[in-house]
């Protein structure tokens, strides 16, 4: 007995679809230029592989069953993905990927990401995006295990890893935060780092599985940890503790009087922010590669995606305060 994967066909699919069409098995064949009794016999086939009736024969009219129904509703959608692979096929073959991730950290503008993400789709490529967020030494090592193609906001000039491109972004600038009402906001002289150690101060997790790195921490230092920069962000607008912050990303808050700079004696540290990828080892860079790689060489767009940042809806809503 033959099995479903042997009669679910496009050919036998479409066989169906020709029967509840032309409502009659007869006006099927002759479109289909069958035999009526060869095209009887292959739906007896499928109907006895998948143990279900297909059709109502106790009427001149060909009624598809429920079962039957269900089949032809599943059948159209699967000779649409069909079409579609066989598309997807004849445009990857002229060089564009089949699937390309990006990994981006959380200094990067979501709001340029996404212009980017929705210009590229405008392209109408065949190559499908993935998008991950990635703190610190994260990214590298995404691409370093071949998880990403394309890493956004690598904080570290890792020359390391074999083939690992890398072009500058541009820097960033961090200042300290804290919300107006969390006791070192009243603090009017530079906080140092013996006052620094008696709050609690919000980091960000490396997402690195192998090797992490921190940044900034005082020995011995309460810490609340989260996953990513928006989240230290929010965190420090409820005055769940302090913290350094990329001054760019901290602008729209202090703007929105949800947080407020004060100085340090530490030396102000600036990071060097780049974007990574790795070379083929064919040598040659698919097609949605190639695009991003030409995007990020504008001036314009490198500003954007460090410097473009927003008010997030949670800090909109207002913090709450004990």
């Amino acid at each position: 007995m033959p099995s479903p994967r042997d009669v679910l066909t496009p050919d036998s699919l479409a066989m169906l679809q020709a029967i509840a069409d032309t409502g009659s098995f007869a006006a099927a064949a002759r479109q289909l230029h069958l035999v009526p009794s060869a095209l009887t016999y292959r739906v007896r086939q499928m109907e006895e592989a998948l143990d279900v009736l297909l059709f109502d024969r106790s009427t001149r009219q060909a009624q598809a069953t429920e079962a039957g129904q269900a089949l032809l509703t599943e059948g159209i959608r699967l000779l649409q993905d069909i079409d579609a692979v066989a598309h997807r096929v004849r445009r990857v073959a002229t060089g564009w990927e089949p699937e390309l991730t990006l990994v981006a950290d959380g200094v990067i503008s979501q709001a340029t990401l996404f212009d980017l993400v929705e210009a590229f789709y405008a392209l109408k490529s065949p190559t499908r995006i993935k998008l991950g967020i990635g703190t610190l030494t994260g990214p590298v090592e995404l691409l370093s295990t071949g998880r990403a193609d394309l890493a956004l906001g690598v904080g570290s000039n890792n020359t390391s890893v074999p083939g690992l491109q890398l072009e500058d972004l541009g820097d960033i600038t961090f200042v300290f935060a804290v919300a107006p009402f969390h006791p070192l906001a009243q603090v009017e002289q530079p906080i140092t780092d013996e006052l620094l150690l008696e709050h609690r101060l919000i980091v960000v997790a490396d997402s690195a599985q192998r090797e992490r790195t921190s940044i900034g921490l005082l020995g011995g230092q309460d810490t609340f940890t989260v996953d990513t920069v928006q989240a230290k962000i929010d965190a420090q607008v409820r005055g769940l503790g302090c913290g350094f912050l990329p001054e760019s990303m901290a602008r729209p808050y202090v703007e929105a009087g949800l947080l407020v700079t004060k100085p340090v004696t530490r030396p102000t540290r600036q990071l060097r922010m780049r974007y990574a990828w790795k070379k083929p080892s064919s040598g040659g860079l698919g097609k949605a590669l190639h695009w991003w790689l030409t995007q990020l060489q504008s001036p314009v767009t490198q500003k954007a995606l460090l410097n473009d940042h927003r008010l997030s809806p949670t800090a909109v809503a207002g913090p709450v305060q004990a």
